[in-house]
């Protein structure tokens, strides 16, 4: 038996995608719990940015909202919510965009607006916030999300927040816009996308994780990877960073 969650290779295999950034919009959960162990770890220059309006923070814990005052810790700037998107997003200079979602398809479309009818829905979920307009200006997107056939399905109730649209070229046919999201981190593998067709690739599998159960949590048949490789699992250091100062009482690890 592994001595870590899912939830922390998870929030390890997710730091670890943030290597080469600079600057990351991100949200409060599993995301921001990734970036501020790559703050720790793996990108130490990296800065946060929250849309709640600040830039560079160093929160002193994890916040608990995206009002929590904490989030202003250290920060190089904080700025009206309007002039956050206005000069960084929508000026090109967010790195990485971090999201999470209630729906996924095989194009990285995300929904976070209601589940089932528009008008008459089961569930009517937050909607966008910032999100459409990160997915579509940060320069890239990763997306967070726990493998379930609830989450990853073949047909979006409603596409809040475009990732390829419908595969190919039909993203890049919009304009000049970011690249669109590079990889899925989940609690059982990291998927990526084929250059070509865009579609949804496993391209790793988490340690005690098969392609076959990673499949049963995906309501398409899902593409492998030829290289389909092993994540590597979270070193001690990993492990004592998030359990000790990040998350003690185990909020979002377990």
């Amino acid at each position: 038996m592994a001595d870590y969650s899912a939830s922390e290779m998870m929030i390890v295999a997710s730091a670890r995608e943030l290597v080469d950034a600079r600057v990351v919009f991100v949200g409060i959960g599993l995301p921001n719990i990734a970036c501020n162990l790559a703050q720790r770890t793996v990108a130490p220059e990296l800065e946060l940015v929250y849309e709640a309006g600040v830039y560079g923070a160093r929160p002193s814990r994890l916040p608990l909202s995206i009002g929590d005052p904490c989030l202003v810790t250290g920060a190089m700037s904080v700025v009206p919510m309007s002039q956050l998107f206005q000069y960084y997003l929508q000026g090109g200079l967010i790195d990485i965009g971090f999201l999470g979602a209630a729906q996924i398809d095989r194009y990285g479309n995300l929904n976070t607006t209601v589940i089932g009818p528009y008008h008459g829905p089961k569930v009517r979920l937050p909607g966008s916030g910032g999100a459409c307009e990160i997915a579509l200006l940060a320069r890239k997107v990763l997306i967070i999300a726990r493998l379930n056939r609830r989450t990853f399905v073949e047909r979006l109730d409603f596409v809040t927040s475009p990732g390829h649209l419908s595969g190919d070229d039909s993203r890049s046919r919009l304009g000049d816009y970011g690249q669109g999201p590079t990889a899925v981190i989940t609690d059982m593998g990291i998927l990526r996308f084929d250059e070509k067709t865009r579609e949804m690739v496993l391209a790793s599998l988490h340690p005690g994780c098969s392609v076959e159960a990673v499949q049963e949590q995906v309501g398409w048949p899902l593409q492998v990877a030829d290289d389909l490789t092993e994540t590597e699992p979270p070193t001690p250091d990993q492990l004592r960073i998030m359990r000790e100062d990040l998350d003690p009482t185990g909020r979002y690890r377990q």
